[in-house]
């Protein structure tokens, strides 16, 4: 059995984790200049493409949101977030932050306060946590933050306009800190050089981590992932954590596989994240991952059907018919046809250039025969023999070969 099979597109417990909830998200379909197809106006424009998540928390409801809009989802959790009464060390922190009594506290995430608060009431020394913040000044990094604050009876002064711990401890330092205690409630993926500008800006800093990361059951599937990734069985891979990227680059490391991996993202298999905090250690791999512009999981969702929709559906009218091309689906005027992966490598090339002639030096390279003209000619025969009229693709003496149009 390949990788690829032994991927289950599980339906995993809703535990928590750094990532933002899955919002509802309208239906939408991306119609191109050519017109919308059949899958489109169907309301499912990831029809024919395969998308990896690596989220545990409520990854369900990012699945399910996928797989409305006709995709095939490979989920491989990357990590999960330690139950609280195995973390002491929050307990710890904590009660260091009651007994400090600090002037400025910054929130980061919603649920991280959330959790925070729940777990210091567990272990009894929530109404001291609550009286200790109501004396501090609070700031958040974003709407989301700010209501999880306001819904435990606490006030904000400040939030940060681009939902970045950057710009508030800028805002902290511009009204001066030296001196003065700063909680910050972290949020799994430490930004150590901003605690660094504070505690050389001359205030104590304490920090508190509401949720730490760990390994998931059936840490298996992440290494089958990563495989799937590198062979090219995926259009588009998503992260909603910083830390689940550095997972899976730890778990690359010691597969040996690190290497083909970045050069597969690189290349065939683009990255989608909810936002610059998790793009950061995919960008730091050189990768320039899909980025929304609201850092919620909606958008994220949306993007990925924007970029597939333009960059990875290829339609042309030929003189064998109407031939649309999404992912690893082929219709060809409304049927589908299946085809194995070296004939659609094939056909995808092809399609891509519009009808043009294609060398036979550059289709061996594209699918890596090492300059074999019998097993090119042998690809050449399955792809024809799979359609419905093999006249689809045309030899061009001497030449390559081409779509013919």
């Amino acid at each position: 059995m390949s990788a690829l099979n032994t991927i289950a597109p599980a339906r995993p417990s809703t535990g928590p984790s750094t990532e933002p909830p899955p919002s509802e998200v309208a239906r939408e379909s991306v119609a191109e200049a050519s017109g919308e197809s059949s899958a489109e106006k169907s309301g499912q424009p990831l029809e024919g493409f395969r998308i990896g998540v690596t989220s545990h928390r409520r990854s369900q409801d990012l699945i399910e949101a996928l797989e409305r809009r006709g995709a095939e989802v490979l989920h491989a959790p990357a990590l999960k977030i330690a139950p609280v009464q195995e973390d002491m060390r929050l307990i710890e922190d904590t009660r260091a932050i009651i007994d400090a009594r600090p002037e400025l506290c910054i929130a980061t995430t919603a649920y991280g306060m959330r959790r925070w608060c729940e777990a210091a009431d567990s272990f009894g020394i929530g109404e001291e946590l609550l009286e200790t913040l109501s004396a501090a000044r609070m700031f958040v990094r974003g709407p989301k933050a700010r209501g999880a604050v306001r819904a435990a009876g606490l006030a904000d002064v400040g939030i940060s306009s681009d939902e970045t711990t950057a710009t508030l401890v800028d805002m902290l330092l511009t009204e001066g800190v030296r001196g003065k205690t700063v909680a910050v409630q972290l949020h799994g993926y430490t930004d150590v050089r901003q605690l660094e500008l504070l505690r050389m800006s001359g205030a104590t800093v304490l920090t508190v981590t509401p949720y730490r990361w760990v390994k998931p059951d059936g840490a298996d599937r992440l290494p089958r992932l990563i495989e799937a990734a590198c062979s090219g069985n995926l259009d588009v891979l998503t992260f909603t954590s910083a830390p689940a990227v550095d997972a899976m680059w730890s778990t690359a490391h010691e597969m040996g596989l690190y290497k083909q991996l970045v050069e597969s993202l690189k290349t065939t298999v683009a990255t989608a994240v909810v936002g610059p905090i998790t793009a950061q250690p995919l960008i730091h791999a050189g990768l320039q991952p899909l980025v929304p512009e609201r850092f919620r999981m909606g958008a994220l969702i949306r993007l990925v059907v924007e970029h597939l929709a333009l960059n990875h559906v290829r339609r042309l009218d030929t003189l064998s018919g109407s031939v649309e091309l999404r992912g690893r689906l082929l219709r060809i005027d409304g049927a589908a046809v299946d085809l194995a992966p070296a004939p659609l490598l094939l056909l995808r090339a092809l399609l891509g250039a519009g009808g043009a002639v294609l060398s036979r030096e550059s289709l061996s390279e594209l699918l890596e025969l090492r300059g074999s003209v019998h097993a090119l000619d042998m690809t050449v025969s399955r792809l024809r023999s799979a359609l419905p009229d093999g006249n689809l693709v045309e030899t061009v003496v001497k030449r390559g070969y081409r779509i013919r149009v």
